[in-house]
């Protein structure tokens, strides 16, 4: 297994015990968590490495390195998610425009698949929403995910996603090659 080490603790914002009642309870899937510390943490030339590692581990297509370069000029739009300073996930966006219209677009976000189900997607997650916030003035988040992908629709729509569209052919040598847009309205549909 490869471990990441954090590039700079000055960029990490911090969550301490971010789901203690379920971190705290007895389970045949999680068992128990104490003192779990999950952290995001900007990145930057120094760690951009690291991401791309990440992403080899996670997501079954490849991400040229213009994805990567851009990825270096988002600020908070992209994040490291640390697992008790372990490096194990990540989240990038970007602003989309379509006719005038502002649209937060998810590029990736993952987490390596030992740590999954312990909060960690959730805290990138709702790190999406703040920026979308604070920034404001968006009309929608989202992304895209393949169309067999059942763990990480059901996450999604846990979080009020919905599948707007599918995509045939939208994936170039995966199978299948099919994908769901997935998205979260911030500003609601005018009434007619």
């Amino acid at each position: 297994m490869l471990l990441f080490s954090r590039a700079r603790k000055n960029d990490v914002y911090r969550f301490y015990d971010i789901f203690d009642s379920i971190y705290n309870t007895k389970s045949a899937t999680m068992g128990q968590i104490k003192g779990v510390r999950i952290e995001l943490g900007g990145i930057t030339q120094h760690n951009i490495k690291q991401l791309k590692r990440l992403n080899q581990y996670i997501f079954p297509v490849s991400y040229n390195d213009k994805f990567y370069k851009d990825v270096l000029e988002v600020g908070e739009l992209a994040k490291l998610a640390y697992f008790n300073d372990v490096v194990v996930g990540a989240v990038c966006c970007r602003v989309d425009v379509h006719d005038g219209v502002r649209h937060l677009y998810i590029m990736t976000l993952g987490c390596l698949a030992m740590y999954r189900r312990h909060g960690i997607g959730s805290v990138l997650l709702e790190h999406v929403f703040k920026i979308a916030k604070s920034q404001g003035s968006f009309h929608s988040i989202f992304l895209h995910v393949q169309i067999n992908n059942d763990s990480a629709i059901n996450f999604y729509k846990h979080f009020g996603f919905e599948i707007v569209e599918t995509k045939e052919h939208y994936y170039k040598r995966i199978e299948p090659s099919d994908a769901y847009v997935l998205e979260k309205r911030l500003i609601p549909e005018k009434s007619a």
